[in-house]
Formats: structure tokens, C-alpha cells, sequence
């Protein structure tokens, strides 16, 4: 089989950014909106206070300090407490496509393309913006690219099960370039009125051109990826077309992001090391000879749980590079965010890129530098 190659990678940033200190002076007006409206019930027990947030907890619990976001004022409202933005025509490109279509461009720049070499097109993502038609047609329209394009979510995981689709379509013959790409607008699920998840999100868009043949100055070489997923409740998003015609009315908060983070970090983060340590082991690797490890940006946290499992606990932090603290988590994205700016390896040097998240659901893809 022809060797396959991650040739280039881009990245679209949105204009606006939150610091903790802006989301925390939001958040605890509209908890003391919230408790002032509703005194008389919190007073004869009926229900809770609203407990105030502050930027050491966010810190603390996260490593998140900003994130950057489509729109920013109605989000910082207490009255609103959530992005707005304008809706379009039908006939207008759509944000998530237009997002795909700026993160595309730098991706086909650096990997010395333009989007006529291009054969195929995958969007993935952990939300898409609508059910059809797919967004990856659309910016397949725009972008003027012949062959097939596809949708596909995969909750975190998208991006690297994305990259493996690509990888999997290319070794069957289907296409020999293929552009990956993932429109995160991830502050359109967050619900920023509770005190636990307010902080977590951040938006951006993500690609990443695979490729045989590649002439790209900067490639790396796709090894090959382990999947693995495992069916839990633990984090889940209830919005779906289903909704309209279900015997439920449900609020607001039961149609955005909903996790019990506790569980997940029980849960998933001895299964992401194990699937790691068993994807090295397949190919003959230890932990200590991967020089770097892009993982899924969530939480700080995790990442470091992970790192401690693969490599002990005084691993030097560019082994696995963080954008937590400026990006937030960006669903499915972190890990490519963190390999399109970190990608420091040598000729012949190995890493790992690894998403997980929702469904449960992990991808690790072994890559070396060309």
C-alpha cells in the first residue's frame, strides 16, 4: 500500500475572546438576577440559590483561562446568557461552511494545494449546524471541488475518526486527497446559566488535507489508528429532529451539552491510556519512544492523568502541548488545534494525535514525521 500522509493543516479563529474574568462577572450577575427574582421559593425550600462561579474555580478545575467565541455580547448578557447571531437565507453560505471554507484554504496553503486537486471532503464534527444537505456538499459548492463530500459525527472524537475515514477512504481507492475539516461552534450547545459547564467552550474550525503522494515540506507519514467506543449516558445532548413530535416539552437546558464529569474522568481516562499503551504495543512501540502526544483538549486534568500513565510524572510539558488555556475546549478540534501549532517533531520521530469524548469514544492515529 502507497504510504498516506496528514500534508497540511489550517485553522479559522473566531474574532471575539472571553477571559474567565469576563464569563465569571456574567455568570454571577445573572446568579444574582436569578436568586433575587426567586427569593420567596429559595427562602421556603422549593428550590436552590444559584451558587456565584469565579476564575479560580474555573482554573482549578480545568485549566481553561479564555476561549474564543462567533459572538459576544448577547452571550455576556445576563438577561440572554447565550450567543445570538443573525439567521440566513437559504441561499446565503452557512456559518459552519463558511468557517470550513477559511480553516480549508490555510490547510490546502500549507500543504501546497489548491481545492481542484481536491477529490473528497469530510466535515466532522460534534455538532453539525443541520441534518441536510450536508455541509461538506456545501463547502465542496463552494470550494469547487469535484468527487464526494460527507457529514459524519462522532461527538470529541470526530476529528481523528474523520482522519481515519480519510485514511481508510484513500488505502481503498476512493480518493487520493481528501480534505477533513471541523466547524466547531461549540458555543451554540453550551449552557452558560449553570455553574458547572458555563466555562467550558470555546469555538473554532479546524482541517487537515490527507493524501498519497504527497510533495507537502511538512507531512507526516499516517502510521495507522486504533478506535475504540463504548455506549454511556455520561455526556449527551438531547437536540434532534425527534424533538418536535416526542409527548415531552423540554427546557432549554435539556436540549444543550450535559455531562457528569466525575464519571467521565473515572471512567474514560484509564480506558484512553490502555488504548494508547495497546496502539504503541501493536506497533512495537513504548510510550517513551513517541516524542509528542496531541491530545483532546477538555480538561487539563485528563490530559495530565493520561501523560503520567504513558510517560511518569515528570514528563516535560511540550510532550503533550496544551491550548487549553487559550482555546477552551473546542469539541472535536482540540487535538488538531495543539498538532497545528505544536508539530515540532524531527525526520523519523513518531507521535500520537488522540481525541475522546461522547458516546464514549476514542481515536488514537500514530503519525511520523516525513
Amino acid at each position: 500500500m502507497q504510504d498516506i500522509y496528514i500534508s497540511g493543516t489550517g485553522i479559522w479563529t473566531p474574532p471575539h475572546k472571553i477571559s474567565n474574568d469576563e464569563l465569571v462577572e456574567s455568570f454571577n450577575e445573572y446568579v444574582r438576577l436569578f436568586n433575587d427574582e426567586h427569593a420567596d421559593q429559595i427562602n421556603a425550600g422549593a428550590i436552590k440559590a444559584l451558587e456565584p462561579s469565579s476564575s479560580e474555580f474555573i482554573v482549578k478545575a480545568s485549566g481553561i483561562q479564555n476561549r474564543y467565541v462567533v459572538e459576544k455580547d448577547s452571550l455576556l448578557d445576563p438577561k440572554l446568557m447565550k450567543p445570538q447571531i443573525e439567521a440566513r437565507s437559504d441561499d446565503a453560505l452557512s456559518l459552519c461552511a463558511e468557517v470550513s471554507v477559511m480553516a480549508a484554504n490555510e490547510a490546502l496553503e500549507n500543504a501546497g494545494l489548491n481545492a481542484k486537486d481536491i477529490d473528497a471532503v469530510i466535515v466532522s464534527t460534534a455538532n453539525l449546524q443541520r441534518a441536510y444537505p450536508a455541509i461538506a456538499i456545501e463547502v465542496q459548492n463552494e470550494l469547487g471541488i469535484e468527487g464526494y463530500a460527507y457529514d459524519m459525527m462522532v461527538g470529541c472524537s470526530s476529528t481523528t475518526f474523520g482522519i481515519s475515514n480519510a485514511y481508510s477512504d484513500i488505502a481503498a481507492g476512493k480518493a487520493s486527497k481528501i480534505l477533513v475539516i471541523n466547524p466547531e461552534i461549540t458555543s451554540a450547545h453550551n449552557n452558560y446559566k449553570n455553574r458547572d459547564s458555563h466555562f467550558i467552550f470555546g469555538d473554532v474550525c479546524t482541517a487537515t488535507v490527507v493524501e498519497k503522494d504527497s510533495q507537502s515540506k511538512n507531512k507526516f507519514k499516517i502510521i495507522n489508528a486504533k478506535l475504540k467506543t463504548h455506549f454511556s449516558n455520561n455526556i449527551r445532548n438531547n437536540f434532534g429532529f425527534m424533538n418536535s413530535i416526542e409527548s415531552k416539552q423540554y427546557t432549554e437546558a435539556e436540549l444543550l451539552f450535559v455531562q457528569n464529569g466525575r464519571s467521565v474522568f473515572k471512567e474514560v481516562m484509564p480506558m484512553v491510556a490502555s488504548l494508547i499503551t495497546e496502539h504503541l504495543e501493536e506497533n512495537n512501540l513504548s510510550p517513551q519512544e513517541v516524542e509528542q502526544y496531541w491530545l483532546h483538549q477538555a480538561n487539563i486534568n485528563m490530559n495530565t492523568y493520561v501523560v503520567k500513565k504513558l510517560l511518569g510524572d515528570d514528563f516535560p510539558p511540550e510532550r503533550a502541548p496544551n491550548v487549553l488555556d487559550e482555546y477552551a475546549n473546542t469539541g472535536s478540534a482540540g487535538s488538531l488545534i495543539s498538532f497545528h501549532k505544536y508539530n515540532h517533531l524531527e525526520k523519523g520521530q513518531k507521535g500520537i494525535i488522540c481525541s475522546f469524548g461522547a458516546g464514549y469514544s476514542i481515536c488514537s492515529i500514530l503519525v511520523e514525521k516525513a
